[in-house]
């Protein structure tokens, strides 16, 4: 077993909720300082919580809608675990031919659920949240013009202050239909696409008959979970009419609004948001099979599923509906993943970490293939920042007779790329960059993006309708993603995606060998090496 960093010093200062506590050397179990004196005037998570109570589940309420949020646990086991195994002869997937086996010519193209994806990503889902609208025109632009999924979060219709009902169900929002818009504007129509994911709240209200009704979305995500939570969808509502209106519409919200001692403490400020809460889904195999072929009866293309890092029972049993469902693709969100609001203490201490996740769900799908069933297409979420997670977490899961994971999906990283570049060029334009930056890389945004001209040439005119933030998005998945992963695989010998597998990998640890069945180094190739040299 590897050494787990799992002590609780973190558990009473959290940068998350904005807490600290008076000395760095606090005891590893509880996390409080060996002293504690009347006098501090620090407040750590103890503190904090008697002033303000529930408010310190949650990240800093100050912050709610310009950040995202990922638990601080170090699990024991990650990506780090394997490193990846290169190889100096032939080529796979390409003439083995110096002047061809280039590693630009790589091949990074996938299919999940039969879309076709220009590099193997998904992006999102990016819901009702302040901080997705606020980066949406970011977030859909540079998703088309990389060739990827891009899936629209929860509750967005019932969100929206000018959505419009009839018998309690949506039947036109300016938002969606402008999610919607701003992604199609500069999509090819042929790579990626736009789906739409639905909670509890969402079927409630008929987002998914408007969206494929009215917008005509192909793929619609039933939504029964993800990894930075097991519990419904969370935001803060900062006016009390805008509370009123969500319960009237049939979301739990906290305090209760309607309470005129409550109106009256929100008015005197004694807090300063609601709380907006979704239901907790009760999946039952025959309804959901029911209700894929009823979405399929809708005119939906692609059914998929994003669910959690729940219990090994829930993952097979999520897997047996899908395949029983014959769903196109399910999303596996490992623990720890980010968001906008998630209950801290849920974010560190709840669900299985990515690695441990993904080898159960590995483990689902070649029973499932034993048995000769249906094994739908797999998408992992739960951290993804870089290409070498990538590499490792899609060749985990080729056991030589093709691919099971098809994507990886990534929200935090996308959310980051376009905020960091749409902050930075909002400084450019007011002559406030950092000097040390601006020295570097030249204070005008057509420089300063290095996929700037390559964008230009390739749009004209229409490159003034790209937003900064979709380029830094499209800048860091195609250039920095693409080329990285480009070059693993070129290493590795390996020139098209569906080629890498489990033996492009080895296990640096005990415990990374013993979850995924992946050799260790002093265990690899034994016997060919007798071969070669006997």
């Amino acid at each position: 077993m590897i050494e787990m960093v799992l002590n609780s010093s973190y558990l009473n200062r959290q940068p998350t909720t904005g807490t600290n506590t008076r000395v760095r050397d606090v005891s590893p179990t509880s996390g409080m300082c060996p002293i504690c004196i009347r006098e501090c005037p620090f407040l750590c998570e103890i503190g904090l919580s008697a002033f303000r109570g529930r408010e310190v589940l949650y990240p800093s309420p100050e912050q709610f809608g310009r950040s995202t949020a990922a638990s601080l646990k170090d699990y024991g086991l990650d990506w780090s675990h394997f490193n990846i195994l290169a190889k100096l002869r032939g080529a796979e997937g390409i003439e083995p031919n110096s002047d061809v086996a280039l590693f630009p010519n790589v091949s990074i193209e996938s299919k999940l659920g039969g879309i076709p994806l220009k590099l193997p990503v998904i992006n999102g889902a990016f819901g009702s949240t302040a901080v997705a609208k606020d980066n949406w025109d970011g977030l859909a632009v540079g998703a088309a013009l990389s060739g990827i999924v891009l899936v629209i979060g929860e509750n967005v219709c019932g969100m929206d202050p000018d959505a419009q009902f009839t018998d309690d169900k949506v039947t036109r929002s300016a938002d969606m239909e402008y999610r919607f818009k701003k992604f199609r504007e500069l999509w090819d129509g042929k790579y990626g696409g736009i789906a739409v994911q639905t909670n509890v709240e969402d079927q409630r209200l008929g987002v998914d008959v408007y969206s494929i009704s009215k917008l005509e979305a192909d793929i619609i995500e039933r939504k029964w979970g993800q990894g930075a939570k097991a519990i419904g969808g969370e935001v803060r509502i900062p006016t009390l009419e805008r509370a009123l209106t969500l319960k009237k519409r049939g979301y739990i919200v906290i305090p209760d609004p309607e309470d005129p001692s409550v109106q009256d403490a929100f008015k005197a400020g004694v807090f300063k948001s609601f709380e907006r809460h979704s239901r907790v889904g009760m999946p039952t195999q025959r309804d959901f099979t029911e209700d894929v072929e009823w979405l399929r009866d809708q005119g939906a293309k692609k059914v998929s599923i994003k669910t959690g890092a729940y219990r090994p029972a829930d993952v097979a049993w999520t897997m047996k509906v899908a395949s029983e469902a014959k769903v196109d693709y399910v999303t596996f969100d490992g623990a720890g993943g980010g968001t906008g609001m998630s209950p801290v203490p849920m974010m560190n201490e709840m669900g299985t970490p990515t690695v441990y996740l993904e080898a159960q769900v590995l483990k689902c799908a070649q029973i499932l293939k034993r048995k000769g069933r249906y094994v739908p297409d797999i998408s992992m979420a739960g951290g993804f920042i870089n290409e070498t997670q990538i590499f490792k977490c899609m060749a985990m899961g080729n056991f030589g007779d093709g691919p099971i994971v098809k994507a990886i999906t990534m929200a935090r990283a996308p959310l980051t790329a376009v905020m960091k570049t749409s902050y930075f060029s909002e400084l450019a334009k007011e002559g406030r960059l950092p000097r040390e930056f601006a020295e570097r890389f030249s204070s005008d945004p057509r420089k300063f993006f290095i996929m700037s001209p390559k964008l230009e040439k390739e749009y004209g005119e229409r490159f003034k309708d790209i937003p900064w933030g979709g380029i830094g998005l499209y800048t860091y998945l195609t250039d920095r993603l693409g080329t990285g992963l480009r070059q693993l695989m070129a290493g590795c010998r390996k020139w098209k995606l569906s080629l890498i597998g489990r033996d492009d990998l080895t296990s640096l640890s005990e415990e990374a060998r013993r979850i995924t069945g992946i050799l260790r180094p002093d265990e690899l190739e034994i016997d060919v090496i007798e071969q070669i040299l006997g």
